[in-house]
């Protein structure tokens, strides 16, 4: 189902979006990675995976990135909105810049790039939409009000174009894991130790101690729930929250 299908991956220089297109292109598929950094696209670059640089914030250049990716490797049909920020910061703490930055990236962002993939996709006779969300999409995450509102807009728009879309040969559906090893568990240890005074190990453990079996999960983990979405056998699967969260319930 994959081999030859032309794959966009925002957000695909690093972390869970590099590990999905690296797993995407070892399917056989043509991987479109997007980003903002150009040297961290273009040291992902592969056979099969081609960097084109793109601020998901900023219509114009979603706009001319997909048309790019499009003119380059054809219809994209497997759209993989993938770009977001992941901050926490007390509603009191909260000012509008922080709001619309979070809003902007993790909700305009996948929509605008949804929809430049489906004016190709839909032309196509098979297609997938994989967002990727957080626990985040699905539960209310303490201390992180902002990040928790955009993730469920997004599962507001994965549901709605579900619905939709049911009886097209297009499947939506997003990916919603807990902590995941990756830079942003990183940035969050920094901002835990400035925000308490934690040592960077207790700051690190309130955040694994949230995934139920202990550990963070490995972006490949991730990665591999994409691929799946991906194959014949998936194609019911629609409108759906897949947690990654190591029971998280």
């Amino acid at each position: 189902m994959i081999e030859g299908k032309h794959a966009l991956v925002t957000g695909g220089g690093s972390g869970i979006g590099l590990a999905i297109a690296q797993a995407l292109a070892a399917e056989g598929a043509l991987v479109t990675i997007t980003g903002r950094n150009a040297a961290r696209l273009e040291a992902a670059r592969g056979e099969r995976i081609f960097p084109i640089s793109m601020d998901v914030m900023d219509e114009t250049s979603v706009i001319h990135g997909v048309k790019e990716a499009v003119d380059a490797r054809g219809p994209v049909q497997i759209c993989v909105p993938n770009a977001g920020i992941a901050e926490g910061r007390a509603i009191l703490k909260t000012d509008m810049e922080f709001w619309r930055t979070m809003m902007a990236t993790n909700v305009d962002g996948a929509f605008l790039t949804i929809r430049e993939c489906l004016k190709s996709m839909v032309e196509t006779d098979w297609g997938r939409v994989i967002a990727v969300s957080s626990i985040a999409g699905i539960k209310g995450l303490k201390g992180a009000p902002t990040y928790t509102a955009s993730k469920h807009a997004l599962m507001g728009l994965i549901r709605a174009l579900a619905a939709d879309y049911a009886r097209k040969p297009f499947t939506f559906n997003a990916l919603c894991p807990a902590y995941v090893d990756t830079d942003i568990v990183t940035m969050n240890v920094d901002n835990i130790m400035k925000r308490t005074g934690w040592s960077e190990a207790e700051a690190r453990a309130a955040m694994v101690d949230v995934n139920p079996h202990g550990r963070l999960i490995a972006p490949e983990e991730v990665a591999q729930a994409a691929v799946w979405l991906c194959h014949a056998a998936s194609g019911s699967v629609n409108g759906q929250a897949i947690q990654i969260a190591g029971g998280e319930i």
